[in-house]
């Protein structure tokens, strides 16, 4: 990749595809190491970008190989946390104003199967349309949507449990 383009694509999409790994990493420093991960590995391997989808959305599928990949290398290493949920009234996204309803949404997120979890992220925590939701796993909007729904469901009915 030319240096000139290297450095626009840089430019314009570096703090979204910073956001978007932070609602996966939770973690400044991992958020960081992984855009940079994301941008080298844009910038310098072959197989260059085929235009079939956006750049950003293109971007985002490196940064969520090399999440996926970083979080296998350690899995073994943590152990996920388990703690009883409160029962609340209000909508999830109203639950994220309130810091320990948020807390504990993103213990319930932790323990959540994929790819429920993601998409409730990218779309909660990263403001992507459905259309980028689905285009970051090469499905329809349809699905991202019936995705989402079906993890605030899971999230509401694990939180009514407790």
């Amino acid at each position: 990749m030319e240096k000139n383009t290297a450095e626009k694509l840089y430019e314009a999409f570096y703090m979204k595809v910073f956001s978007y790994v932070m609602t996966l990493a939770r973690d400044q420093n991992d958020a960081m190491e992984i855009t940079q991960e994301t941008f080298f590995r844009a910038i310098t391997t072959e197989r260059e970008f085929r235009g079939e989808s956006e750049c950003y959305t293109w971007l985002c599928a490196i940064a969520k190989n090399l999440f996926i990949d970083e979080k296998r290398r350690h899995s073994k290493y943590e152990e996920v946390p388990l703690e009883d949920q409160p029962n609340t009234e209000k909508s999830i996204e109203m639950k994220m104003v309130d810091a320990d309803s948020s807390i504990q949404i993103h213990k319930i997120l932790h323990s959540m199967e994929e790819p429920y979890k993601e998409v409730f992220q990218l779309r909660v925590f990263g403001e992507l349309s459905f259309s980028e939701i689905g285009s970051i796993f090469e499905k329809t909007e349809t699905w991202a949507r019936v995705t989402y729904h079906r993890a605030r469901l899971k999230i509401k009915e694990r939180m009514e449990k407790s």
